[in-house]
């Protein structure tokens, strides 16, 4: 492409500071550096993860940032010592890579890569600059700009069939929800299986508890107006934890004879946590914590573990990034999984501020923003 080489203008979705909306500026995205890969974002989803950093966690030594690890987008250039990836390849951006040579990627018992670094956003891999600043990069990838650099290892090439504004979606929250189910919970056939939270990791949670042959799903929520696509996507029954007053985990084991045998919390609320954890059977139950946080400390009565139930926890599903993800959109081509359920609002980044409010007040599962044009 005639702009390989060089510094691109474009335009990006910038936060200047936590708990402010996000300012459309015009950025500077330079040309990859050895083992980097420049891409244009073709279309991004709007995650929790995103609005965590800009309401939650709110550390001012974070900003200015670009936000955004959820999207789909094709290769413009590619830099030194590059061989898996050419201009033109369809690709997926990884917040958790995949080097494929240390210790973690070698080990099939987990995801985690020692080139990862840490998931808060890291200013020595950024290429974005706006007005003379040098912007951080979010979770390695910054997916809210129509132009950005990310490592060889943070990108998964994918099926050039591959419909952009869809699969985007497996960049982290179905791929998340789904693997929980899978991978790490490992749902066995005609099981029962709890959910809790229905956003766009808990749905797809349930659909992964209904590809693995679950027999009983039961999706808990807050809110009724979820029921339904939670239906759609395998949700035998529905609690909404309002309506009760008893604690939910007791609901839960008087409902199922005595506890699930798998639970999953969707919700990154470390109470819920613990009623996950309490809802599941004693002697073999499994839960698994998806939902993220890291501001609270969790809890539990050790009887609750030596009773022989097992917590687990799982950051993208178990799924080794850049071999699941190509996987995962072949599912998606094969109709074995779906994604267009996930997708309530379709938007642009212009609109990225409207998108962030539908996703604060529940509103939406996910708003896929159109970056910029195929």
């Amino acid at each position: 492409m005639d702009t390989a080489g060089k510094v691109i203008k474009c335009k990006a979705a910038v936060a200047w500071e936590p708990n402010k909306p996000l300012v459309i500026e015009e950025v500077e995205v330079e040309p990859p550096q050895e083992k980097e890969v420049r891409i244009k974002v073709v279309a991004s989803g709007l995650c929790q993860s995103d609005l965590y950093y800009l309401y939650k966690d709110m550390n001012k030594d974070l900003f200015p940032l670009v936000l955004g690890h959820e999207a789909a987008g094709i290769v413009e250039s590619v830099g030194k010592g590059v061989t898996e990836f050419q201009p033109g390849d369809k690709v997926i951006p990884l917040f958790i890579p995949q080097c494929r040579e240390c210790r973690f990627c070698k080990n099939p018992k987990t995801n985690l890569c020692e080139k990862r670094g840490s998931s808060e956003p890291n200013m020595a891999n950024s290429r974005i600059c706006c007005k003379g600043k040098k912007l951080l990069q979010f979770m390695g990838t910054s997916t809210f700009s129509e132009y950005t650099v990310l490592k060889e290892i943070a990108l998964a090439k994918i099926d050039p069939a591959a419909p952009l504004d869809k699969v985007c979606l497996l960049g982290c929250g179905v791929s998340t929800g789904f693997g929980a189910a899978i991978n790490v919970a490992k749902v066995e056939p005609g099981s029962t299986c709890a959910v809790f939270g229905l956003g766009a990791i808990g749905l797809a949670a349930v659909m992964g508890c209904k590809a693995a042959g679950a027999k009983r799903i039961i999706a808990v929520d807050i809110n009724p107006d979820k029921f339904e696509k939670a239906k759609v996507l395998g949700a035998t029954d529905f609690v909404n934890s309002k309506e009760h007053s008893k604690p939910i985990s007791q609901v839960l084991v008087e409902m199922t004879n005595g506890g699930v045998d798998y639970s999953l919390e969707c919700v990154g609320n470390v109470e819920v946590m613990r009623s996950a954890l309490e809802s599941s059977a004693p002697g073999w139950g499994v839960s698994v914590i998806v939902g993220y946080t890291n501001l609270h400390d969790i809890s539990a009565r050790p009887l609750q573990l030596m009773t022989g139930r097992t917590w687990k926890g799982t950051l993208f599903g178990g799924f080794k990034s850049k071999d699941g993800i190509p996987e995962m959109v072949k599912n998606y081509l094969d109709k074995k999984v779906t994604l267009d359920e996930f997708i309530t609002h379709k938007m642009t980044l212009d609109q990225v501020n409207d998108a962030i409010e539908l996703l604060k007040h529940g509103k939406c599962i996910r708003a896929v923003m159109s970056v910029s044009p195929q």
